[in-house]
């Protein structure tokens, strides 16, 4: 870990907040009683949360993986890390190349107290994290900086952020102002919630959600594809996360209401 970051600011346990919600359908222990009402008013709505969590985690381990060793990427930014979970982005990247050097960023402060104890990464290597919301895409580009060098690849990472992120709260921005930062060969990694597949399970958890006062937005395969306008899809495309380069046979579940995708600027 290098630099530094300002003390944790105080954590607001009366609302639930989405990174920590997830981290409780991961089997976390960083979450209040707020978020665990939460995650399991959705658990009883859709059964299929907690293994979408897993299955979303495994799509950024894949995702990684063949970024730093198929495509030999050293630079990733990773914009709403949430809590930590080993193994975490930093550690299967430096896995495949030691020197990778890793920005995370997250605006919950839980993940900022953990930040320095949690995400360390090799000695040739560099691993640091940034306080910023992910709606202020000009403030990340400055202070990651410092850290990455944008006229080289880098791997944008947007897992499971922009269902958090309406379009009219500047979702699309956001992706054009960060895509638009990065030099060819790099790469833009998302995931993101869909309706497609199960949308009356979809449309409750949504409802429950904004019940907890977070917003919750369902983007249809097509939608998801606007965010990758310019870029080229690796194989297989935009498909449900359990479905990208899955290790073993996808089995005869219904597929995850999140679809998932690795786009490459050339």
């Amino acid at each position: 870990m290098t630099g530094t970051e300002p003390a944790a600011q105080a954590i607001d346990t009366t609302r639930p907040h989405p990174a920590r919600v997830y981290d409780w359908f991961l089997g976390g222990k960083d979450n209040y009683s707020v978020d665990e009402q939460l995650g399991r008013r959705i658990a009883a709505i859709d059964g299929g949360a907690p293994r979408a969590a897993l299955a979303n985690r495994a799509f950024m381990r894949r995702a990684t993986r063949a970024l730093a060793g198929d495509l030999g990427v050293r630079q990733f930014l990773d914009v709403g890390t949430g809590i930590p979970t080993e193994p975490n982005l930093h550690q299967i990247a430096q896995s495949a190349a030691p020197d990778a050097r890793v920005v995370y960023v997250d605006n919950d402060p839980i993940v900022l107290a953990h930040a320095q104890a949690l995400l360390r990464g090799t000695p040739q290597g560099v691993t640091e994290y940034l306080q910023a919301d992910a709606r202020d895409p000009d403030g990340i580009l400055e202070r990651a900086s410092r850290v990455l060098d944008f006229g080289r690849p880098v791997a944008l990472s947007l897992i499971a952020l922009l269902h958090f992120v309406a379009d009219e709260d500047g979702a699309h921005d956001l992706v054009r102002t960060l895509v638009g930062a990065l030099a060819p060969g790099s790469c833009l990694v998302l995931s993101t919630m869909t309706a497609d597949f199960e949308p009356e399970s979809v449309r409750r958890g949504v409802a429950a959600y904004a019940a907890g006062g977070v917003t919750l937005v369902a983007r249809s395969r097509a939608e998801v594809g606007v965010f990758f306008e310019g870029l080229e899809l690796l194989p297989p495309g935009i498909v449900p996360v359990d479905r990208w380069r899955p290790e073993d046979a996808p089995g005869d579940t219904a597929p995850v209401s999140l679809y998932g995708a690795v786009g490459v600027k050339r």
